[in-house]
This record gives C-alpha cells, structure tokens and sequence, in this order.
C-alpha cells in the first residue's frame, strides 16, 4: 500500500472508487480536482492510496477562508471492497502527518447524523475525533450536520 499525491492518470480509478462507494457522482470529481492539478501553489491536498492494481482510495481537504492553520477534509473514500483493513485511518493518518509538517493547527470533518452513518461517525471517534458541532436539519429535515474535530 503506497499513499501519494493524486495525479491526472488517477482520475478513471479514482472516480471508479467513487462511483463503487455512491457518495456522489463521479463527474462532479472532475471540477472539484481541477484547481489541485492545475496550479502548482494550490493548497488543496489531494491524496490517494494505491496498490499494485491502482488507486483505491482518495482524500482531498483544503484550508478553511479566513482561519489561521484550520483545515477541513471534504472527502474520504476507501473501495468498499476493500473496507475494515485499515486504509482509511491510514489515509487519514497521512492527511494529519502532512498537514502537522506544515505547521497547520486544525482539521475538521462533517458527516451526515442519520443512523446509517453512525459507522462513519464511529471512524472519526477511533481516529480521536471529538464532536464538536451539530447542526439540525442541516443536510435535509430530519438530518444533521455532525462536525468532528481534531487539534493537530
């Protein structure tokens, strides 16, 4: 398992990771990554784990507007054939590793609060996140936005 810098030849695999976990579709990826490939004083920290086959999971955050070392990562996906192995919390783990080099101070994460997404809250809290915000209704009625955060 390697884990490095997303280039443009990942983009089919990565978006065939994506299109595997159904968090949304695939072509959205496309403009979401443009300005992190483009431009070589991006930010924007894209990352993917691969294995010998390719990629077969992505994260990507960027800087919070008008914070001082506050991050937010907006994406995290691990095949979900390859779940329950340790990828995601070593990606995310890598996320934290490189963000502390630069000297960033913050990292939040928001997941939905519906039921079905307790497994997904359950992986913040093992990796040491503390809930830090809830906002009703947020997402739809009924559902919540539920913040995690960890000092880095």
């Amino acid at each position: 398992m390697n884990i490095r810098a997303l280039s443009a030849d990942d983009l089919p695999a990565v978006k065939a990771v994506i299109d595997a976990t159904g968090l949304f579709p695939s072509e959205l990826l496309d403009g979401m990554v443009a300005d992190g490939l483009e431009r070589d004083d991006t930010q924007e920290l894209w990352l993917i784990c691969d294995i010998d086959d390719g990629p077969i999971a992505v994260a990507y955050c960027a800087p919070e507007d008008m914070t001082a070392g506050t991050w937010n990562v907006y994406l995290i996906a691990v095949h979900p054939d390859l779940r329950n192995q340790g990828i995601g919390a070593a990606l995310m783990h890598h996320v934290e590793q490189t963000l502390t080099a630069r000297g960033e101070r913050l990292l939040l994460v928001e997941t939905s609060g519906l039921p079905e997404f307790e497994r997904t809250r359950g992986f913040y809290r093992r990796l040491g996140y503390e809930e830090e915000a809830r906002i009703r209704d947020f997402y739809d009625a009924g559902e919540d936005k539920v913040v995690f955060r960890k000092a880095l």
